[in-house]
């Protein structure tokens, strides 16, 4: 499975829940979410300024980490920016790889 990392941001509307439900209920409905898209949530932190939350969910495709996207960002009370995750040994095989590349103008 891939690791993706949620950043996400309240609205208003977004914040009022937190406040209603606690931060507990809220990585509980994302422990939730993942597990219907056959994921695993593996982290969940508020944090101070820009973002609000810092989440990483194990997805088993980027399909499945698209559909949690869309569906969290369409009830407009968060909005969501998602990067995948790369491992340190799945780093190591990228730069083993042989890459044709040229630079623009060279």
């Amino acid at each position: 499975m891939a690791k993706y990392l949620f950043e996400a941001r309240y609205t208003t509307e977004g914040a009022k829940g937190v406040g209603r439900e606690g931060g507990s209920g809220r990585r509980a409905a994302v422990a939730k979410m993942a597990e219907g898209l056959g994921g695993k949530l593996e982290s969940f932190y508020f944090a101070f300024g820009e973002v609000d939350a810092y989440v990483v969910v194990d997805f088993p495709d980027s399909i499945s980490a698209a559909a949690a996207a869309l569906a969290i960002n369409q009830t407009g009370a968060v909005g969501v920016k998602t990067a995948v995750l790369i491992s340190p040994e799945d780093m190591d095989k990228a730069a083993k790889k042989s890459v044709e590349y040229r630079a623009p103008g060279r």
